[in-house]
C-alpha cells in the first residue's frame, strides 16, 4: 500500500481501483499520436480531404441511384467526419502534452546551463581580476627599460669618474718625476719654526 501511495503521480489522472484496464505503452501511442497530428497539420492532408469529400459528393450526387452509398443530405459523411473529429482532437491534445513536456524538460535544460555559465563567467572574471592585480606588482617592459637606461647612465657617470681619476693620477705621478714631489702636497721648513718675535726656542 506504502509502494501505490509512493509511486502515485499528481501530474498523471489516477486509476481506478475496480476496474482493470489494458495497459498501453504510453511512448509508443505518444510516438503514433505525434505521428497521427503532425500528418494532420500538414497541406498534403487538406489537399486530399478536399479531394475525398469532393468525389465523396460527385459521386452520390450525379450517379445512378442504385450506386449511390450516401445520398443527399450525406449522413454517413457526417458521421465519419464527426468521428475523424472525436479522435483528431484528443490526439492532438496528447501530442501537445507531449511537446510541453519536451519543452519544460528542454527549458530547465537551458536554465540550468545558464546557471553553469553565470557561474563559470564569474569565476573567470575573479580570475581576470586577480591577474590584473597580480600583473600590476609585475615589472613591466617599459619599467624594465627605463631601469635599464638608469643603470647604463650610472655605469657611464661611472666610467667617467674612473678615467678623470685615472687622469689626475698620471698627472700627479708626471708632476713627481718633474719636480720630485707632487704639486699639491705641502713641504716642510727646512730653517725650523720661528717665534713672533723672532727668536728660537730652546
Amino acid at each position: 500500500m506504502a509502494e501505490q501511495r509512493r509511486t502515485e503521480r499528481l501530474d498523471q489522472p489516477r486509476v481506478p481501483r475496480g476496474l482493470r484496464l489494458p495497459r498501453v505503452d504510453q511512448e509508443s501511442f505518444g510516438r503514433w499520436a505525434e505521428g497521427i497530428a503532425r500528418a494532420m497539420g500538414t497541406a498534403l492532408f487538406i489537399v486530399y480531404m478536399t479531394l475525398v469529400l469532393g468525389v465523396w459528393f460527385v459521386w452520390n450526387t450525379f450517379a445512378p441511384e442504385s450506386l449511390r452509398f450516401d445520398p443527399y443530405t450525406f449522413t454517413f459523411l457526417t458521421l465519419v467526419l464527426s468521428i475523424q473529429a472525436s479522435y483528431a482532437a484528443p490526439l492532438i491534445l496528447l501530442a501537445q502534452n507531449r511537446q510541453s513536456d519536451r519543452d519544460r524538460i528542454a527549458l530547465d535544460e537551458d536554465r540550468r546551463r545558464a546557471t553553469m555559465q553565470k557561474a563559470d563567467t564569474e569565476y573567470l572574471a575573479r580570475e581576470i581580476a586577480a591577474l590584473r592585480i597580480a600583473m600590476g606588482e609585475v615589472a613591466t617592459r617599459d619599467f624594465l627599460r627605463s631601469e635599464l637606461a638608469r643603470l647604463a647612465e650610472e655605469l657611464d657617470e661611472a666610467a667617467q669618474r674612473r678615467q678623470q681619476r685615472e687622469r689626475r693620477q698620471q698627472e700627479r705621478e708626471g708632476a713627481r718625476r718633474r719636480g720630485g714631489e707632487p704639486l699639491d702636497e705641502p713641504r716642510d721648513d727646512v730653517d725650523g719654526d720661528h717665534s713672533g718675535d723672532g727668536r728660537f726656542e730652546d
